[in-house]
């Protein structure tokens, strides 16, 4: 199923790579063409020896994207692997952007019955198309889009997870979801939902100069709450690498409880 959220009508910000930039590991690289600006760094943590975080991002093609293979499933950073490398095809070939998330789920479910595997590989995804100074995010589990404007952050997607169904039937609150014994527990998840169950969701809008979008896998917002999140992509004076970068740090002095993976995207 695809679901379309809602539109935003209102200036986004973006920075884009000369070349597609993505990665398994800890790394730190710092791209700029003409007006774009992109910052991007994953780190495995402090906690687990594997990093089951991948993204990838293309300014030719417009793409980004972060995807978090599943801790206690196998080959969670197979199921990332496969989630990044279909999407960014589907996307060459065309196809929507909801779509090709819905068809990187599809694979890995064949990849996983290969195998034989008792217990199906899994991965969330959230990635963004910026195409003409419009955006499109979508997105299936908990790695998030933000955007940033004039002083404000805002949370582009909607986790599917146990706790936000607590919270949007008004049974938890937000800040008692961050220490809720469950709050890991996703409720959606490529390669694990069937494909009839599956709801990518999706939300579009501008994307001009002043404004930032930022990807995340659940690394960094299970250490850094939203508002140090907005008061470090306010800062004035750094480049959106030392962003990425300086969110990473902050996640790891949070505790670094798993794998991180950041993308700032700017326009100018």
């Amino acid at each position: 199923m695809i679901r379309v959220v809602r539109r935003i009508n209102k200036p986004i910000d973006m920075r884009l790579a000369d070349a597609p930039q993505y990665g398994d590991d800890a790394c730190s690289l710092f791209a700029v063409i003409v007006m774009i600006e992109f910052g991007h760094l994953t780190h495995c943590g402090l906690r687990r020896a594997l990093n089951e975080d991948t993204y990838y991002g293309d300014a030719a093609l417009g793409l980004w994207l972060v995807a978090d293979g599943m801790g206690g499933h196998d080959y969670g950073e197979v199921a990332s692997a496969i989630a990044r490398e279909v999407i960014v095809s589907e996307t060459r070939a065309g196809t929507p952007l909801p779509q090709a998330i819905a068809v990187a789920g599809e694979e890995i479910m064949r990849n996983s019955r290969r195998r034989g595997e008792l217990l199906p590989m899994g991965t969330t995804a959230v990635a963004a198309r910026i195409q003409q100074h419009r955006f499109d995010v979508a997105w299936v589990g908990d790695s998030r889009a933000y955007l940033w404007h004039q002083g404000k952050l805002v949370q582009l997607s909607h986790d599917h997870s146990y706790v936000q169904d607590l919270i949007s039937q008004g049974t938890l609150t937000a800040e008692e979801a961050r220490s809720h014994p469950q709050r890991k527990m996703v409720t959606q998840a490529l390669g694990v939902t069937a494909p009839g169950q599956l709801d990518v969701a999706c939300i579009s809008g501008e994307f001009r100069p002043g404004m930032q979008l930022l990807l995340c896998s659940d690394g960094l917002t299970e250490e850094v709450d939203d508002a140090a999140i907005a008061e470090i992509l306010a800062r004035p004076g750094i480049s959106a690498q030392e962003c990425a970068d300086t969110l990473v740090a902050a996640a790891l002095d949070g505790g670094g409880s798993d794998n991180i993976t950041v993308l700032v995207l700017r326009q100018h």
